[in-house]
């Protein structure tokens, strides 16, 4: 009888079930986990672009974590760019390149890249990005003297290319040196009438001296001898004509080759480029691990999500402005978008 009465007791005691896990907290865009992915994902980017300039991480806009099993996660991360000084054949670390200020009209890099973060160790498993300069009408209303950005095809541009180019190898002592791209080109017309530009070189076969003699005849260096470098040039053409020419060769780095964008111009450009006023890493950027089709949902859905963030920040911070009773706490922030490492345009 005393069995059958513990019987009962415990059929009737409550089942408990142990509660489910807790999902992992969101990560934040400034987290140190999504910094490190972040600066693994510019390095990539960096290291794999082929034309134009550096770029530097700006702002990590949204970041997403999809589990895969113990250690081991897929990251999708949307970031914010900028264009650095450093042309991308120069061997000047990232931590040493200065960011292009908003004033030398700065360019603006969007990229969104697929990682793996797989026993602690995280790996760009995919990309996709595109650049643009910041639009004229907006420097023009902080600086209305500021040098413009004009097409990288310019008339002017590739004469002071030209000029600036012929001046410097017609004095030089070392090897002479022939057109690899241009990088920039800036017209300023007012107070005075000023081209600057910047391009990258390569050196040849020949010396200067001998260039006069046969200039046909000078070729790049092959590529376990070959040195590239880089020219600025600033052509003022009024009140009064002047040229200044600055080059610089880097010295032979292993490994690092210069890939010819196709045949179009004196200027280095594919035809795609030509009327555009930047290198756009849309057409720079080799991705050989792209695989747009993989994520381009995962993507989408980031980018649909962003103006939604948007909207959160501002409907909380008007909720910040209604008076709240003495003890209140306000909620934390949204995890995203990061801080503004430099400038936003």
């Amino acid at each position: 009888m005393k069995a059958l009465i513990a019987l009962i007791l415990l059929v009737q005691l409550p089942i408990h079930k142990a509660a489910p896990a807790a999902p992992p907290a969101p990560l934040g865009c400034d987290d140190p986990e999504s910094e490190a992915a972040a600066e693994v994902a510019v390095n990539y980017i960096n290291g794999h672009s082929r034309h134009g300039y550096k770029f530097a991480l700006n702002r990590v806009e949204d970041v997403r974590v999809v589990p895969q099993g113990p250690n081991n996660d897929i990251i999708f991360l949307e970031l914010d760019l900028l264009e650095t000084t450093c042309p991308i054949l120069s061997p000047t670390p990232l931590a040493n390149c200065t960011v292009r200020s908003f004033a030398e009209h700065a360019v603006e890099g969007d990229c969104d890249v697929k990682l793996q973060k797989l026993d602690g160790t995280i790996s760009v498993l995919a990309s996709k990005c595109h650049s643009h300069a910041d639009s004229s009408e907006d420097i023009s209303k902080i600086c209305p003297d500021c040098p413009l950005l004009a097409s990288l095809n310019n008339t002017e541009v590739l004469e002071t290319v030209s000029a600036a180019l012929n001046d410097f190898n017609s004095k030089t002592t070392g090897p002479y040196l022939r057109l690899l791209e241009i990088g920039r080109g800036k017209i300023q017309y007012h107070p005075a009438h000023v081209v600057a530009v910047e391009f990258a070189v390569g050196a040849t076969n020949c010396s200067a001296e001998e260039a006069k003699v046969n200039v046909g005849a000078c070729q790049l260096l092959p590529e376990d001898q070959s040195n590239f470098g880089f020219c600025t040039g600033t052509m003022v053409k009024l009140p009064s004509q002047n040229l200044h020419v600055d080059c610089q060769l880097y010295g032979h780095q292993p490994g690092v080759t210069y890939v010819h964008a196709g045949q179009d111009t004196s200027a280095g450009l594919p035809p795609s480029a030509v009327g555009v006023s930047n290198h756009d890493l849309r057409i720079s950027y080799h991705n050989p691990l792209a695989s747009e089709s993989s994520s381009s949902e995962v993507f989408r859905s980031m980018l649909s999500a962003k103006p939604v963030t948007k909207r959160a920040v501002a409907v909380a911070a008007q909720h910040d402005k209604v008076p709240r009773p003495v003890g209140f706490v306000p909620p934390p922030p949204p995890p995203c978008p990061g801080k503004i490492r430099h400038f936003d345009i």
